[in-house]
């Protein structure tokens, strides 16, 4: 059965494309590309009317929260999604999700039906739902992305996102994936999932390859982008 709770710390960075090569060269032998690949990874986040959750987010709060339903590939109504309710809290991420066919996700976030596969997990969901009025799709993010995990420890998990794109319309999962781009061309994204301590030999080099950790949020990028090109939009037809 998957995993449906999750608590870790989550570090992230931005590579240019050296840095990639020269790391993906240290990892070698010490992390293994998981079974799936290279995945393409779609993901609708829901916010209220006014982007209460995002400006929240954008704040640097000691707790905040949001909601995404994301699919693995590409999908239509009988794909398998996961909703997912992820909270931050003092650094560390909880994440709970709950999965179902696309079809079903519609009505259940709706708050019109449960599919019963973790309740107290579907009822958090549905309160979330609840709590923020007239919460609903807000912005489509897509990647592609590799994920690898430790030889040593399978819990310490790596993930490389390239491709970032977003966008503001046809915001369903199954109206395809495609998006402005969020990175400029060679930078990679990447984080570093640790339930514990960060080994010192990875430490040592990303600081050797001065690799340090940033602030990176993929729907507050899209939606800081989104406001500055309204904003240069709306200069260019005052001065027009």
């Amino acid at each position: 059965m998957a995993t449906l709770v999750f608590e870790r710390v989550e570090k992230k960075y931005l590579l240019n494309s050296q840095q990639f090569r020269e790391l993906s060269e240290v990892l070698e032998g010490r992390f293994q590309i998981d079974k799936y690949g290279k995945t393409t990874i779609n993901n609708i986040y829901y916010d209220t009317p006014d982007h209460l959750l995002i400006r929240r987010s954008l704040e640097k709060p000691v707790y905040k929260e949001k909601l995404r339903v994301r699919s693995y590939g590409k999908a239509d109504r009988d794909t398998k999604v996961f909703i997912e309710l992820k909270k931050k809290y003092k650094g560390v991420v909880y994440k709970r999700r709950t999965s179902m066919a696309l079809k079903d996700s519609y009505p259940f976030l709706n708050c019109e039906s449960k599919p019963c596969i973790s309740e107290q997990i579907e009822n958090e969901i549905q309160y979330f739902m609840g709590f923020y009025e007239n919460i609903a799709p807000a912005m489509y993010i897509g990647y592609d992305r590799i994920a690898m995990y430790g030889v040593d420890n399978k819990d310490l998990r790596i993930t490389f996102d390239t491709n970032i794109r977003y966008r503001q319309t046809d915001l369903r999962l199954d109206k395809g994936s495609y998006g402005e781009q969020l990175l400029e061309n060679g930078q990679v994204l990447m984080e570093i999932k640790i339930p514990g301590v960060m080994p010192l030999w990875l430490s040592k080099e990303l600081s050797r390859l001065k690799i340090f950790p940033t602030s990176f949020s993929k729907y507050g990028k899209a939606y800081t982008r989104v406001l500055t090109d309204n904003l240069e939009k709306g200069r260019v037809n005052h001065c027009a």
